[in-house]
C-alpha cells in the first residue's frame, strides 16, 4: 500500500517550462556576443595616439653604388686548328689540363688528295729517272778525265749536274711523303701532323674526338678547331652598364667582383674599358664594359670562403671561364657629411622638408623646414643645407601591433 501512495504523490514537470529556460540562456548569450562585439568595434574606432621615430643627424660616408652582371672571361682565348687537313688519330689532353706553348695536344692521320698524290708520285719517277742520267753521265765524264780527254770545267759542270739531281730527287720524295703521310725524315721534328698548343695555358675545351675530319683554315673556311687554350692567370669582367650610368664611370675606377657561383670570395677589379657605341637589349641602350680581375686581391667574407682559398689557393684555380658574376662600382661618394635617414624627408615638387622636433610631452611640435640634400645610397641621404647636428628630425611612424591589425 505504502508503494503505491508514493507513486501517485509524484507531480510530472511541465515539458514547456524546461524549452522557456533554454530559449532564455541561447538570448543571453546572443546578446552578450553583440555587445562584445560592439565594445571591441568601438574600441577600434578610437583615434590612436600616433607616434613618430625621432632621429639626429649624423656624420656619414654616403657612396652610391650600382651592381652591373656580366661574366668572368680569360683575356686571351685561342683556337688551335691543324695545318693540314686528316682524321684526329690521337688526342694526348683533356680539358681542364694545364699545357705549355708548343705542346702536342693531338696526332692528325693525312687523307692524302690523289690528284697530290700522283702528281708527287711522278715527280719521283722523273727525278729517279734523272739521277740515273746523271750518275751515267758523271761516270763517263769521270772516265774521260782520268785520261786527260776533257777539262777541269766540263768535269766539274757534269758533276755539278749530278749533285742537282740527287737533290731533285732528295726534294721529290719529301714531297711526297708530306702529301702521303703529312709528314717527311726531314723536317719529322715540326710534323705539321702534330697539333701543338700556340700559348701556355688552360685546355678549356677540346671539341673534337678521335677519328673526326678535320681541315685546315684556308680562304673559304676558319678550319677546324682542335682545341680552345686560355691563360686563366689573366682574367677581365666583362658586363653592360646603363646609359643612365655609364657617364659617371672612367677608366681606372675599382670595382669589387663577386661570383655566383663562389659567393663567399670577393676580387678587386680596374675599369680598363667603356665601349663607346651602345648596345639594345630589352628596349634600353647599354653600353660593354670590360675590367682586369686582380686575382691577388683574392678575400673571404666567410669562413667557407677561407676554406675554398685553403684549398685551391690565391691564384684564382677555382675560377672558370664564363662564371656568372656581379661587380659593384663606387659611382660618387661623400666622406663625413651629415646625413639622416632617406625615409625622414618628405617631397614636394622640386622642394624637400624635414619636421624639426620641438618641445615635449602635451607640446611637442612638428615644425616644417625646407633642406637642401646631396648625395643617397639609397638608405641614407646627404643635408648640405637647413639642419645642424644638435636638430632633431621626425622619422617614420612608429606602427605598433593593434594598428597593423
Amino acid at each position: 500500500m505504502s508503494t503505491n501512495s508514493s507513486k501517485s504523490n509524484q507531480v510530472p514537470l511541465p515539458s514547456g517550462g524546461v524549452r522557456g529556460g533554454l530559449k532564455l540562456l541561447i538570448a543571453a548569450l546572443v546578446a552578450l556576443v553583440f555587445i562584445g562585439t560592439f565594445v571591441f568595434l568601438w574600441q577600434k574606432s578610437q583615434p590612436k595616439e600616433v607616434v613618430y621615430q625621432e632621429l639626429s643627424p649624423e656624420q656619414k660616408d654616403i657612396e652610391k653604388t650600382t651592381i652591373i652582371t656580366g661574366k668572368i672571361e680569360p683575356r686571351n682565348e685561342v683556337a688551335v686548328k691543324p695545318q693540314i687537313s686528316g682524321i684526329i688519330a690521337e688526342l694526348m689532353k683533356e680539358p681542364g689540363q694545364h699545357v705549355q706553348q708548343g705542346e702536342v695536344i693531338a696526332r692528325v692521320k693525312v687523307i692524302p688528295d690523289m690528284g697530290q698524290l700522283s702528281s708527287a708520285e711522278n715527280r719521283v719517277r722523273l727525278a729517279t729517272l734523272n739521277l740515273k742520267q746523271a750518275e751515267v753521265d758523271f761516270q763517263r765524264e769521270e772516265n774521260l778525265h782520268r785520261q786527260q780527254l776533257v777539262s777541269d770545267d766540263e768535269y766539274d759542270k757534269v758533276r755539278q749536274q749530278l749533285r742537282q739531281a740527287q737533290q731533285e730527287k732528295a726534294a721529290a720524295e719529301d714531297a711526297l711523303q708530306v702529301v702521303r703521310d703529312g709528314v717527311s725524315r726531314s723536317n719529322a721534328s715540326a710534323s705539321s701532323t702534330l697539333i701543338r698548343s700556340t700559348i701556355s695555358g688552360v685546355i678549356l675545351d677540346i671539341p673534337v674526338k678521335v677519328g673526326n675530319s678535320v681541315i685546315n683554315s684556308n680562304t673559304f673556311n676558319d678550319g677546324t678547331t682542335i682545341a680552345t687554350v686560355a691563360n686563366m692567370q689573366d682574367l677581365i669582367f666583362r658586363g653592360n652598364i646603363d646609359e643612365t650610368e655609364v657617364g659617371q664611370l672612367s677608366i681606372g675606377v675599382p670595382m669589387k667582383i663577386t661570383i655566383g657561383a663562389l659567393q663567399d670570395l670577393q676580387f678587386d677589379a680596374a675599369l680598363e674599358y667603356i665601349s663607346p657605341k651602345a648596345i639594345e637589349t630589352n628596349g634600353a641602350n647599354q653600353f660593354e664594359i670590360k675590367a682586369a680581375v686582380h686575382l691577388a686581391s683574392l678575400k673571404s667574407k666567410s669562413a667557407g670562403g677561407a676554406a675554398v682559398m685553403a684549398e685551391t689557393g690565391a691564384g684564382g684555380e677555382a675560377i672558370r671561364s664564363g662564371f656568372s658574376a656581379n661587380a659593384e662600382i663606387v659611382l660618387a661618394r661623400a666622406d663625413k657629411v651629415l646625413a639622416i635617414p632617406e625615409s625622414a624627408l618628405e617631397f614636394s615638387g622640386d622642394s624637400t622638408f624635414v619636421y624639426i622636433v620641438s618641445g615635449a610631452g602635451d607640446d611637442k611640435r612638428y615644425d616644417r623646414r625646407p633642406v637642401v640634400t646631396g648625395l643617397s645610397d639609397g638608405v641614407n641621404i646627404e643635408v648640405k643645407k637647413g639642419l645642424s647636428a644638435k636638430d632633431v628630425v621626425r622619422g617614420p611612424q612608429i606602427i605598433t601591433d593593434d594598428q597593423e591589425d
